[in-house]
């Protein structure tokens, strides 16, 4: 792919997640409006990766627009979390999504400078560099167990040196869990490169085939195992991979490739269920478009997932799945040497207490509110959206909550006469959302 492209994340594709800023908006007109949706449908027409449902999506937009669906809307935000709305419900394509970004539309036009290309490259290195480049914690759990968490597939040119790190530390693992559960995708070359350590690197593997449009003709492109890297293989050692709902695109793919492949075991929840490669186009002078313009296969069957997530094969609530790969490390480990059954016999009761149901003293907080729900399931609390996403809650103490895996924001009860009436999001910026209770 082209290096502006990835295959999306989560974050940035669903108008769910806090698509678009709270930028101040000057109010549209009817003209503006028209213009906006016209481009929109244009762009899609031009590079969906289905052309034959490309202007049936974009003419879904039209005819909303002469219903008169956009009238009550009055800035570029608002509208953008309408069309971003619509574009999904129309293609049940999670990558489809509308957003207002200035500052992205200017870096897309001076990105044919290539002095200024340069510029803007080295900016997101820097920021690249301040997130770790998604590596969020790597360590050995006991056992020797490797464990890898990251938050998305960062671009490899900008990480290799990181990843390398990374790869170099897990080498000497007796078995490997690489946690995604949290990871909103990214660019497929980082899969690859992650990918490569567990297999043999001296006789062809693919990993992922996929076609994509550039400059109006077809690209057909596959991904194989590298022959070369910066850490010693991983060939023969378990391989787990944990996912919850809100696995996105790369992390998908990584999963869904090495589970059809027989090399990794998937622990968790069934995943967010978005395939496609997207890149972003520019809706006047402030907003963008983004689309699916490709689609990737597996190297078995040329398949994918894509509007129905990977399918782990030991399905448990995310929260736990770390616990539950780390009992099926250790149990595989001694199955196939004898000798560390002592180890899966010594750290077997930690791993049982953590597993244990929370109290059941939370039912307060349980029922449904504004396009969400709250449900007490074997002692957990468990929040679930758009009846497809779901994370644990996780007692902070009073009327708080934490969100497994989301460092963004937190929930709190708001309560009336001692009964709750709302949940109140408390973003770490200091704003707040509140969804009324409606059970």
């Amino acid at each position: 792919m082209r290096k502006n492209r990835s295959i999306g994340t989560l974050t940035a594709t669903m108008a769910w997640l806090a698509l678009v800023g709270a930028a101040a908006d000057a109010p549209l007109t009817a003209a503006d409006k028209r213009a906006i949706v016209e481009e929109t449908g244009r762009a899609i027409e031009a590079n969906y990766v289905f052309p034959d449902k490309a202007k049936t999506i974009a003419a879904t937009l039209r005819d909303n627009l002469g219903k008169g669906d956009y009238d009550a809307v009055t800035g570029k935000a608002a509208l953008a979390r309408e069309l971003s709305e619509d574009l999904v419900a129309a293609s049940n394509d999670l990558h489809f999504a509308v957003g207002v970004d200035p500052g992205w539309v200017a870096d897309y036009q001076a990105s044919k400078d290539p002095v200024r290309a340069a510029a803007i490259r080295e900016r997101e290195r820097r920021d690249e560099a301040r997130a770790n480049f998604g590596f969020d914690a790597v360590q050995r759990l006991d056992g020797n167990i490797g464990y890898v968490r990251f938050s998305h597939f960062a671009d490899p040119e900008l990480a290799y040196d990181t990843a390398a790190a990374v790869m170099r530390f897990i080498e000497g693992s007796d078995a490997v869990i690489f946690d995604l559960r949290y990871n909103n995708g990214g660019h497929l070359e980082m899969a690859q490169l992650l990918a490569s350590q567990l297999f043999p690197g001296d006789r062809d593997q693919e990993l992922f085939d996929y076609y994509y449009s550039k400059d109006g003709r077809r690209v057909d492109r596959g991904q194989w195992v590298l022959p070369a890297l910066p850490a010693k293989r991983l060939t023969g050692k378990p391989v787990y991979v944990l996912l919850g709902s809100t696995s996105f695109s790369a992390a998908e793919w990584f999963a869904y490739t090495l589970q059809k492949l027989g090399r990794a075991t998937i622990v968790g929840e069934r995943s967010a269920g978005g395939a496609h490669p997207v890149d972003r186009w520019p809706v006047g002078t402030d907003l963008f478009v983004q689309i699916p313009f490709g689609q990737i296969r597996d190297p078995v069957d040329r398949g994918d997932f894509e509007g129905h997530g990977v399918v782990p094969d030991h399905q448990v609530a995310s929260v736990d799945a770390l616990d539950v790969a780390h009992r099926l490390a250790l149990s595989e480990l001694a199955k196939a040497d004898p000798g560390k059954q002592a180890d899966a016999d010594w750290f077997a009761p930690v791993l049982a207490m953590r597993a244990r149901p929370r109290a059941t003293t939370l039912k307060a907080v349980t029922g449904r509110y504004e396009g969400r729900r709250i449900d007490l399931v074997d002692g957990k609390l468990l929040y679930t959206w758009r009846e497809r996403f779901r994370l644990a809650l996780e007692p902070l103490g009073g009327d708080l909550f934490a969100i497994e895996g989301v460092q963004d924001f937190r929930f709190r009860m708001a309560r009336k006469n001692g009964k709750v009436i709302a949940l109140e999001r408390i973003n770490r910026d200091g704003t707040t959302q509140s969804y009324a209770r409606i059970d």
